[in-house]
């Protein structure tokens, strides 16, 4: 399968060397289905507590001409399910030597050496381990866990969504809005907790005094959250010191709650608010919520109308197979979600539309391109088309993984006249490349309120009044 097959037709836009994963696996799985001794093969990610997700695909016969493409493919395939679902111990039931390329790739010395110590020992404590099946009777059952979270409107509630620019906030009386604000901010490469501790203390206390009493506080920010512990999250990650993190940031919504006299306190991923927000606007199911704001953040809600316990990290996710695809600048692989949706996908685009930036910090960046767009400038409504290409291309890579019906688009990059762009290319690829999902996936934006401030109101209604 050479680069030529999988480079998309569409060379104006600004980024004609995208090869979509899409496009890859849709090939691979044609070889796959017409070649008679290719089998079936299985990759199990389970957790700790039991959790287990099980993939099957069909695998063209390893070795010879195909050895490299299917490391290829199964290496991709699992750098997905680990963003998208989670788990540390990893069983594969399929050819020995796969798996022991596995083994390496996803170790302290190998390539997805960020991958390896991340989803292991950040957010399920334990190493990441690769076991080889040689029979499917062999793998641990799959179970997997869903609740159903938010929805509580009722009494006085503060909302608020922690993102790597800015804090947004609402206060919300039985549903209704009373008030919203958002404060730019820069946490990321904050080495001292007392930073974001502030800043968010400033938050709650802004919304608090728009309410005559406060009966709850939701909140969401990017990261892994259990029972509202910080195990792993990007908001935090300028904090490197392993005792600071563990004193301070660790249980920091903890101390925020007794600080608000253990009122219903709940802090989730913010992908899943995403997918809450999606499933309160749309009021139906099979959702994927996805904001592009500062990175890519992304959350599901099941054709039941329930929360998984997938991670839905989109933002680390392959979503372009060229080699010298665009690196994360964090875990350091290429092609991942958030150099295709989200502000650094804007500052990365912007030279090749005619802008100068600079330094300029990336929210800069997109509010320049914004006013540009309004004001008739052609290279940024490419911005906004070649992120829309991205997105039709990817939707379905993600029809693939999630029963889809559903999409939902929300953040800043969204907002505006460069949405609507981004939105309508979209569709327009989808027609011309997939046009059966065209029709089976329905794409949506809210209102301008909600697509700037929809995650912190969601978030209001995540805790239940007691």
């Amino acid at each position: 399968m050479t680069s030529a097959e999988l480079k998309l037709k569409t060379s104006e836009t600004l980024d004609p060397g995208f090869q979509p994963a899409s496009l890859f696996f849709q090939h691979y799985d044609e070889q796959a289905s017409q070649n008679p001794e290719s089998t079936r093969t299985i990759l199990a990610l389970a957790r700790p507590d039991g959790t287990c997700f099980h993939h099957s695909m069909r695998l063209l016969p390893d070795g010879g001409e195909f050895s490299e493409l299917n490391e290829r493919y199964i290496e991709r395939t699992l750098k997905f399910l680990l963003w998208m679902q989670g788990g540390s111990r990893i069983h594969f039931c399929g050819p020995r030597r796969l798996a022991d390329y596995l083994r390496a790739t996803y170790s302290a010395t190998g390539a997805r050496v960020f991958d390896f110590g991340f989803i292991g020992q950040k957010i399920f404590r334990e190493d990441l381990t690769v076991e080889h099946h040689d029979s499917a009777a062999t793998l641990p059952p799959a179970l997997d866990k869903t609740t159903t979270l938010g929805g509580h409107l009722q009494g006085c509630r503060i909302g608020f969504d922690l993102g790597g620019s800015d804090r947004k906030t609402a206060a919300v009386i039985d549903g209704k809005v009373v008030f919203s604000e958002e404060v730019p901010w820069d946490p990321y490469f904050q080495s001292d907790p007392n930073y974001h501790l502030e800043g968010i203390r400033q938050s709650l206390q802004s919304a608090a005094e728009h309410l005559p009493h406060v009966d709850a506080i939701g909140g969401s920010a990017a990261g892994v959250y259990i029972n509202n512990e910080v195990r792993a999250a990007s908001l935090f990650r300028g904090v490197t010191d392993a005792d600071v993190f563990e004193g301070q940031v660790r249980n920091i919504f903890k101390d925020l709650a007794k600080e608000w006299n253990d009122v219903p306190f709940d802090v989730i991923n913010d992908g899943e608010v995403t997918a809450l927000a999606a499933a309160l606007s749309l009021k139906t199911h099979s959702i994927l919520g996805i904001a592009m704001g500062t990175s890519l953040a992304a959350g599901y809600c099941d054709p039941n109308g329930r929360i998984t316990s997938w991670l839905n990290e989109l933002a680390f996710c392959p979503v372009d197979m060229r080699p010298d695809a665009p690196a994360d600048e964090w875990s350091g692989d290429v092609g991942c979600g958030v150099q295709c949706f989200s502000q650094q996908a804007v500052a990365r685009l912007a030279p090749a539309a005619g802008f100068d930036f600079g330094n300029m910090p990336f929210p800069e960046q997109l509010v320049e391109v914004q006013m540009a767009l309004l004001e008739g400038h052609t290279g940024a409504a490419r911005i906004f088309e070649t992120i829309g290409n991205y997105l039709g291309h990817c939707l379905p890579l993600y029809a693939r993984f999630y029963p889809l019906k559903h999409v939902l688009l929300l953040g800043r990059v969204t907002s505006g006249d460069g949405g609507e762009i981004l939105l309508e290319t979209a569709r327009e690829v989808l027609h011309a490349y997939y046009p059966e999902l065209a029709e089976s996936i329905k794409l949506h934006t809210p209102d301008e309120t909600n697509k700037r401030h929809g995650q912190a109101i969601a978030a209001a209604s995540l805790p239940a009044l007691v």
